[in-house]
């Protein structure tokens, strides 16, 4: 048994040094170590050894076992080295890190801005949780109106509510400054709607105000025309169909022609009007001039 010993230690020695990479010491320590391994096989003949040469024998095959294990796990540790050597090449250049982007919501945001501040408008903003006098009764929307029912709530508590559109913004703007006014207000809202291609609890809009002397339904459209043309390219046919909103009188829906390979159409793109007189004196402003 000692001569099988020192005979498996003598092999094992050649093996492991003829070992040229991974799958060969993988396949040595299977050889030695595995189930049916040399190794292992000494240690189920342990039975078969004399009582008083055991603690001898056994003392070998220990020994053999702990040779064979450190061995295998020094050459693997040896190729794990070696292939993260071979896999950083320090010479080569650093990546130039990806530069964020702004998200499309933002562009079409600071596009629309850009435009009405070559017309001379400002840029207003206001809280997203308002007072229900600023996001209704103020904009002639006082309770129990019909108006009231084109839009579910999300109220805050009985006076607070999330805007459902950036109109409060003209309120607290008028409040605070008087004419003439000439204001956009971009900012997002919030409405009960159940999600589909049309519809969303949370959404973006653009609102605009112009409060002066002698401006009337003309000058709206004649902006609105600059804006879509500026927007939309020099070509932008647009058309305005008669409409309601509480704080606007007259008001009316604006469309742009939209082609597409079916052929054009007609696209909804806003809605406008003139301040409603209401409205105006609600922050104090006197709509006969």
């Amino acid at each position: 048994m000692k001569e099988e010993i020192q005979q498996l230690r003598t092999q094992f020695e050649a093996d492991i040094a003829a070992a040229t990479d991974g799958r060969d010491v993988e396949a040595l320590r299977i050889k030695y170590l595995g189930r049916n391994g040399l190794v292992t096989a000494l240690s189920r003949n342990m039975k078969h050894v004399a009582p008083q040469d055991r603690p001898v024998i056994g003392k070998m095959i220990n020994e053999l076992n702990t040779l064979v294990r450190d061995a295998i796990q020094a050459r693997k540790d040896d190729e794990g080295e070696t292939q993260q050597e071979a896999g950083i090449d320090l010479t080569l250049p650093g990546r130039t890190p990806r530069v964020g982007r702004r998200h499309p919501l933002t562009q079409i945001r600071d596009e629309i801005k850009q435009i009405f501040l070559r017309l001379g408008f400002a840029v207003a903003d206001g809280p997203e949780v308002e007072t229900d006098f600023n996001n209704f009764e103020a904009l002639n929307i006082p309770k129990l109106h019909p108006a009231r029912n084109m839009q579910d709530t999300l109220y805050i508590s009985e006076e607070l509510v999330l805007r459902t559109h950036t109109s409060p913004v003209q309120i607290r703007t008028m409040l605070k400054q008087k004419p003439p006014v000439r204001i956009i207000a971009p900012g997002r809202v919030y409405r009960r709607d159940t999600p589909d291609a049309s519809h969303s609890p949370f959404f973006h809009q653009i609102e605009g105000l112009l409060v002066d002397e002698g401006i009337s339904m003309g000058d709206l459209k004649a902006i609105l025309s600059v804006f879509t043309k500026e927007m939309f390219g020099a070509d932008t046919k647009v058309r305005f169909r008669p409409s309601y909103f509480p704080f606007t009188e007259p008001s009316a829906e604006m469309d742009m022609w939209w082609e597409s390979d079916k052929g054009g159409r007609w696209l909804e793109l806003l809605g406008c009007g003139m301040v409603n007189p209401k409205v105006l004196e609600n922050v104090g402003i006197d709509p006969q001039r």
